[in-house]
């Protein structure tokens, strides 16, 4: 199952890259317009000019712009067999998850694991947080980790609950399953348990299984906030159980109490504007959490319908702010917010990102000691070129095309625009389980045109 037996990366202990633009994005740390960056034994060792080192790999970093790789706080990565199905308003719409679900076997779940994260790795994101609400089964979960292991990427394996319905009993099973999932996981690969935000008569259920998962050292990843209707999220503040430990997810149907709660709470919230808007759930409430200082992650929630890559994700954000600011202005509002500047974007893509994922202090900037998390994207293409602002560049102008290096923890996962591992027989697995998943649940998923085309 695993694919490293094609060739393990290539691994050394310092690689220099130099002469690029490098965006830093620390707290207090300047972007250079050129300079050299150099990850000795996995972490961001120096950032400057001229700089020197021994028995260092050399990377030419002319006309590229290094910056942290994009931090992804929220998808379903065992989806992927179901990437781009198509129009939502047709009779065929995208399988649901409930849909397929219980058709996955191990094999199936590797290979949508897998092509998801490659897709990611392809894309500059180094970090994804995949929330997996797959069977407890323990081969699945196993195959799951082994495509995190395999992908080479920074990863939190979020594990949610799998219930029939009717089912409330696994709640005291949390601290054995957390136990068993850590001790299965690779070195870069962490835990953390999923929950549903529930309506206020089923919160002391949910109360429960947070404090299990609160004495197994993990972060909790709560979803569909959102569905739960307003004044869920407040009322789950005021029984204590929202903390500096927990990421909302989709939180797309905030009231003023809600959002309050979660800005004095320490909370924090990612959000997947593509999914969120393509897939008819709402807006993300981006302009509820600027109000509130509260700096969101992005995501990309699942790719049946939407882009896998940052890019698209931050200028979805971008382009929604300025949307509800501009028809503020249009209405004749006082008090107009401010447009979101691509810096703000930009960071909630990187190192507010990492904040949300629990990472705080590992990934999302280049500052000295930091994990070498890095993507080197190239500037010398027509999409981009001549390059008037590097910031403004990536967040308006770039995709996935422009991704030239990525390197997770120093090690080279992308070299030259072309994966590591093996992308090619990962496709073909993906294929064969699609085909097996869709045939067992009675999809019809080919590869030719559907409907009147």
């Amino acid at each position: 199952m695993s694919l490293h037996s094609e060739g393990a990366p290539f691994v050394t202990s310092k690689i220099l890259l130099s002469g690029g633009c490098v965006l830093i994005l620390g707290a207090k740390t300047s972007n250079l317009t050129q300079a050299d960056v150099l990850m000795d034994d996995g972490v961001v060792a120096e950032v400057g000019i001229g700089l020197r080192a021994r028995d260092a790999e050399h990377v030419d970093a002319t006309d590229t712009i290094v910056m942290p790789g994009f931090v992804d706080t929220h998808r379903h990565a065992w989806t992927s067999l179901f990437r781009n199905f198509g129009d939502p308003a047709g009779s065929d719409v995208a399988p649901m998850p409930a849909d397929v679900g219980d058709h996955f076997r191990a094999e199936d779940v590797y290979a949508a694991t897998l092509i998801g994260l490659l897709g990611a790795a392809e894309a500059g994101i180094t970090t994804v947080v995949d929330w997996s609400p797959i069977r407890p089964d323990e081969d699945l979960a196993d195959a799951a980790l082994q495509a995190h292991a395999d992908a080479g990427l920074r990863t939190v394996f979020v594990t949610a609950p799998h219930r029939t319905r009717g089912d409330d009993a696994t709640g005291s099973a949390i601290p054995q399953l957390v136990a068993r999932l850590t001790d299965a996981a690779g070195p870069s690969t962490g835990i953390a348990f999923g929950s549903v935000l529930p309506g206020p008569s089923d919160l002391e259920r949910v109360a429960g299984e947070w404090a299990l998962a609160r004495e197994s050292g993990v972060r909790i990843h709560a979803h569909g906030a959102g569905r739960s209707g307003h004044g869920v999220i407040s009322d789950a503040a005021a029984r204590g159980l929202l903390r500096e430990d927990v990421t909302l997810a989709h939180c797309f149907a905030l009231d003023d109490a809600d959002a309050e709660a979660i800005a004095t709470s320490g909370a924090s919230v990612s959000l997947s504007p593509s999914s969120e808007m393509a897939s008819g759930l709402g807006s993300p409430p981006t302009q509820q959490l600027i109000d509130r200082d509260i700096r969101p992650g992005l995501g990309i929630d699942d790719e049946r319908l939407t882009p896998g890559d940052m890019f698209a994700q931050m200028r979805a954000t971008i382009s929604l702010q300025h949307a509800t600011v501009f028809d503020l202005k249009l209405a004749g509002k006082a008090g107009i917010p401010k447009l979101m500047g691509t810096r703000d974007v930009i960071r909630h893509a990187t190192v507010d990102g990492a904040r949300v994922a629990g990472l705080a202090g590992v990934t999302g900037s280049l500052e000295p000691g930091m994990q070498a998390d890095v993507v080197v994207l190239r500037t010398d293409r027509p999409n981009i070129f001549p390059v008037n602002d590097p910031i403004g560049a990536v967040v308006w102008g770039m995709d996935t095309s422009n991704v030239d290096w990525v390197f997770v923890g120093g090690r080279v996962v992308m070299r030259h625009g072309v994966l590591e591992v093996g992308g090619r027989r990962a496709g073909s697995l993906a294929t064969a389980a699609r085909q097996r998943v869709a045939t067992a649940s009675g999809l019809f998923v080919g590869a030719a045109p559907r409907g009147d085309e």
